[in-house]
């Protein structure tokens, strides 16, 4: 397994970090074999491992943590802080007071004294970066955690998040978490050169576009099951996006034939090849599936291949932009765009 240094923050990581959101109650829930899924990845030379407190509400964080406990010096353990983890809705978010509890009980159920890649999930509109910068870097100070980073963070707002870090003298984000594919390429515009100008590690999640890229999904194979079927608009072929998702996938599948590869391994190869991207995020369920995703992880795509990927889907392009699944407040709330009513005037 390949390694790449974490941004600039000295810590070396595979190039394939080990997703655990479907481990518990929301994929695999039979706890052993989860356990033995992960010691598999360890063994297979996979050493960052990633995960969140809101997976199945916490599950996840105890699956890992029982998981990587004999070998915890070997592992770089990530997770990830924001979303509601109760009905309090200060149980969520990214405030000081929110975070102050939200590490010990990730750092309880994780069995460990350190988090080694602790991410703020989402932005949050409702709290100043100052405010979240400034707790983050007591936790750094304080050794609970040994570096930090963003999720879905824009290029503006990774640009903000410095400028404040710089400004107040807190500790900056040292990476990165976007969605990355051959079918989601919107980064590619102004993230990844935002990160590659400030030395930030770069972790992507889907690189197989929730499994669209597996070649399992065509315009006659639609079958989905329960959890896809919770994301149904990532599928929906009434949607511009997906069906040319459909149709892209014929010349895909054509491509990685005439390598002899799987297209799975195609895609994982896609999404490294990029020099901005340290690791790429797997989510496998079963020991089979991890197989074949580190059956991929020497394969290394000539330009003529690359060239072709681009032209069946414009680098910076989005196909559905409904797969970013993070839209910023002043796009989906239309009183953020327009004057009151008593305001509107003539």
């Amino acid at each position: 397994m390949r390694r790449a240094t974490l941004g600039r923050t000295g810590i070396s990581v595979s190039r394939y970090c080990l997703g655990t959101m479907m481990l518990g109650a929301w994929g695999n829930p039979d706890h052993d074999d989860a356990a033995r899924l992960i010691g598999k990845a360890l063994d297979a030379g996979v050493n960052f491992v990633d995960t969140a407190d809101m997976y199945s509400a916490g599950e996840s964080e105890e699956i890992v943590g029982k998981a990587v406990r004999a070998r915890r010096d070997e592992v770089v353990l990530a997770t990830k802080v924001h979303f509601p983890m109760g009905d309090d809705p200060n149980q969520r978010g990214n405030s000081r007071r929110w975070i102050r509890q939200a590490v010990e009980n990730s750092l309880r159920r994780l069995g460990t004294d350190r988090i080694d890649l602790y991410q703020i999930h989402r932005p949050d509109p409702a709290t100043d970066l100052d405010e979240t910068l400034s707790v983050l870097s007591d936790l750094v100070r304080e050794g609970k955690v040994m570096a930090i980073g963003c999720s879905d963070f824009g290029a503006e707002e990774i640009v903000e998040a410095r400028w404040v870090a710089e400004r107040r003298g807190h500790v900056p984000f040292r990476t990165e978490q976007p969605p990355y594919s051959i079918f989601v390429r919107g980064i590619e515009k102004a993230v990844l050169p935002t990160a590659q100008k400030y030395g930030m590690g770069v972790l992507t999640w889907s690189p197989l576009n929730s499994g669209w890229l597996t070649g399992r999904f065509r315009r006659d194979q639609m079958d989905l099951n329960e959890f896809r079927n919770m994301i149904s608009y990532k599928f929906d072929l009434s949607l511009p996006g997906n069906a040319r998702k459909a149709d892209v996938i014929e010349e895909l599948i054509k491509l990685a034939d005439d390598l002899g590869r799987p297209l799975s391994h195609v895609a994982l190869a896609f999404v490294l090849s990029h020099p901005a991207i340290t690791s790429v995020i797997i989510g496998p369920r079963t020991a089979e599936q991890l197989d074949d995703l580190v059956a991929a992880a020497e394969l290394r795509l000539d330009d003529d291949v690359l060239d072709r990927i681009d032209e069946l889907v414009p680098p910076g392009t989005d196909l559905n932009p409904g797969d970013v699944d993070y839209t910023p407040p002043h796009l989906a709330n239309a009183r953020l765009r327009r004057l009151p009513p008593d305001e509107r005037g003539a």
